[in-house]
């Protein structure tokens, strides 16, 4: 096991917008608490909380790899409408000490799982004209049930009164 330090820094920070992983045009994953992991002259990597990844599309591989600063990883591949992605995810299940900010995350290779901060969301597929833009799309899906039963967001209020059912029976 090695320690992070001046030859091989390692920072783990709370990210600073709400981020998306998407396959196949899915969201997979939506968190405004991701994690980015800086580790030494790598490009960043966004860590999402496993509560906040739809775990149903994924499923374990037997693939495992080792880093000497982070520890074991362990890996799934992404699995949705009949298109796949093998080992496109990874998790360090039992990291380092000095890693375990990212005990509980999982992280996405970028080239197999688009993966963006909100505002920069990839092309909504939405017809031409059609008026939606991504944001529109965020705002919905952040209203939607996230599986649980409830919305993800407080919700919208009314836009229409109830009717009075006793004014007009018909």
């Amino acid at each position: 096991m090695k320690i992070p330090g001046p030859d091989h820094p390692i920072t783990i920070t709370a990210a600073d917008k709400r981020w998306r992983a998407q396959f196949q045009g899915h969201v997979i994953a939506d968190s405004a608490e991701a994690l980015v992991l800086q580790e030494a002259s790598y490009p960043p990597v966004i860590y999402f909380p496993r509560a906040d990844v739809s775990m149903s599309y994924v499923s374990r591989t037997e693939r495992t790899t080792h880093c000497p600063y982070k520890g074991d990883a362990s890996y799934y591949t992404v699995l949705m409408d009949g298109h796949f992605a093998e080992n496109a995810v990874w998790s360090y299940e039992q990291p380092f000490p000095a890693m375990a900010g990212i005990s509980g995350y999982i992280a996405f290779y970028p080239d197999k799982v688009e993966v963006f901060p909100m505002g920069e969301a990839p092309d909504t597929g939405a017809p031409v004209g059609s008026g939606a833009s991504s944001t529109d799309v965020d705002q919905i899906v952040q209203h939607t049930d996230s599986g649980s039963g409830a919305s993800q967001r407080e919700h919208w209020p009314a836009n229409v009164e109830t009717p009075n059912v006793d004014e007009n029976p018909r």
